[in-house]
Formats: C-alpha cells, structure tokens, sequence
C-alpha cells in the first residue's frame, strides 16, 4: 500500500502529516492525518483514533482539534481519517447528511453506494493495517473516540471489536441511530430497509444484543441543538445500565456540538485515553 507525504509539520517536538493513499476499500484515494509524538528511537506508541463527523474531513480536527500538546505529553500517536469516499465517479446526494462526507462508518450493501462506500472495512482493516506498517504504532494498544457521526463509528468499532481497542469515548455521539431521522435516512440509505441489518452499527442495539466494553466516557454540551433528536444520550445511559458497562456521560454546561466543545474537552479525552493504554 503506497502512501504519499502531502505534508509535514513540527508540532510540540513531534510531527504532524498529512497523507493520502489508494484504497482497496473504497476504491478511491483517501486522505488521513497522523500525529506522531516525540519518542525514542525504535519506541512503539499507543494510537488513538479520532472519527469525525457529518460533512468533515481529517482537516477538521487536524486543524481545530487541539490535541498535538496532549498527545505530545502522552506519548500517544493520534489518527484522524476522513469520514467517507470523495472525488468524480463517487455517488452522492445534496443533502449535508447523505452521500460524500456522510459515509457513517457502514460497509454499504445498496446500490449506487455499495461500490464505494466501505467505511467500516477502511477503518477496520484497511487503514489499520497501514498505520502499523508505516508509523511507530504499537497495535497492541489502541483507542478509539470520535464526534456525533464519528462518534457512532467509534462506539460501534469498539463494541464489534473490544479485544482490539482498550478504550473507547466520543463526543456528543449518535447512539442509536436506529431510532434517530440522522441514522434511519443513512442506514436505509446505504444498508436497505431491512432493521435487523442496522443493529451492527447501532450502539445501542449492539450493547443490547452483548456486545461489550470495560467502559465508557461520553461528553456532549448541554446546548447541543442536536441532543434531542439526533443524539438521544438518554439511550446510551440506559443500555449501559442494562448491560452493567460503566458509563461516564457528562452534560457540559453551555456547550454546543461545534469543535469550540471538542477543543475544550479534547485534553481530558487524551489522557483518559493515555492512562488505559499504558495500563
């Protein structure tokens, strides 16, 4: 698998890229970012994998993120890849919400969309397998959070795979998209109308069904203008509670879903992320 550098920066002692690569998944070319922190020579760093959401693209945290100094005192590699298939020849629609940049972390089963996108595959195996081959990755330890959209692929990666990633939180997540306008328009979109194929990638439903993690950290704002319907925290703290899996979910007074209530929070994250993987 090729990767071609589309840039690189010094940040807190360590070095911030840029690159893009042909995807077998997708078929399309991908762009992701990668933080790699200072360290020793010939060291293996824990990766945390950051997931973003509806309509963004691994610039979004990149840029507006805040985690380089985190990370940097950490000892953590962070990856941020992009949220679905671009470019000409790619299906996709004119809602925000479906289509290019709405990829929600599905492998696709529905024409025009199942020739592309294949998010779950392309984060699941795809680009995981790159990231252990050409960064100091110890792949052994790995996390996973992510925001709204992402924050749905984060929970349900981590639920369909708890022996892989120690740790697992997200940012004003969908948690059951199932049951939410956001996910029934793309998981009947991408999946078809049969139910039972969404419980896969429905965090809620998969906690119902016993999938399992140690724990959870969720933080939405209080003043999330997608809380009530879209997100539906409420869910997500009765299916842990159900299930017995601990849950710390914190309503953040006056927040709201932009990256100003993911900067703010994205330290804690990181170093809640940092003490299970060097555990």
């Amino acid at each position: 698998m090729a990767m071609e550098t589309l840039s690189t920066n010094q940040a807190h002692g360590g070095v911030q890229g840029v690159y893009r690569h042909e995807s077998r998944a997708t078929g399309t070319p991908m762009t992701f970012s990668v933080y790699v922190p200072p360290h020793a020579e010939g060291a293996r760093l824990p990766v945390l994998w950051y997931l973003s959401g509806l309509t963004c693209t691994h610039a979004n945290v990149t840029d507006k993120g805040e985690y380089r100094r985190a990370c940097a005192e950490h000892g953590v590699i962070f990856v941020a890849p992009g949220t679905s298939p671009r470019g000409e020849g790619v299906a996709d629609d004119d809602a925000y919400d479906f289509g290019q940049g709405a990829g929600f972390y599905v492998d696709a089963t529905q024409a025009p969309w199942a020739a592309h996108f294949a998010m779950r595959s392309y984060i699941e195996e795809e680009l995981s397998a790159l990231v252990a081959a050409e960064f100091p990755a110890d792949m052994d330890r790995q996390g996973i959070t992510g925001h709204s959209m992402g924050g749905h692929g984060a929970l349900t990666i981590a639920l369909r795979n708890p022996a892989r990633f120690r740790s697992v939180s997200a940012f004003a997540p969908i948690v059951a998209p199932a049951l939410v306008p956001w996910g029934e328009k793309a998981l009947g979109g991408y999946l078809g109308q049969d139910r039972a194929a969404w419980a896969r990638y429905d965090a809620c439903a998969l906690i119902g069904s016993g999938a399992r993690v140690d724990e959870l950290l969720v933080d939405i704002g209080d003043a999330d203008q997608f809380m009530a319907e879209q997100l539906r925290p409420e869910l997500l703290e009765a299916a842990c509670a159900a299930a017995g899996i601990p849950l710390t979910l914190r309503r953040q007074p006056g927040y709201d879903h932009s990256y100003y209530f993911i900067s703010t929070f994205m330290t804690d994250h990181v170093a809640w992320h940092a003490e299970r993987l060097k555990a």
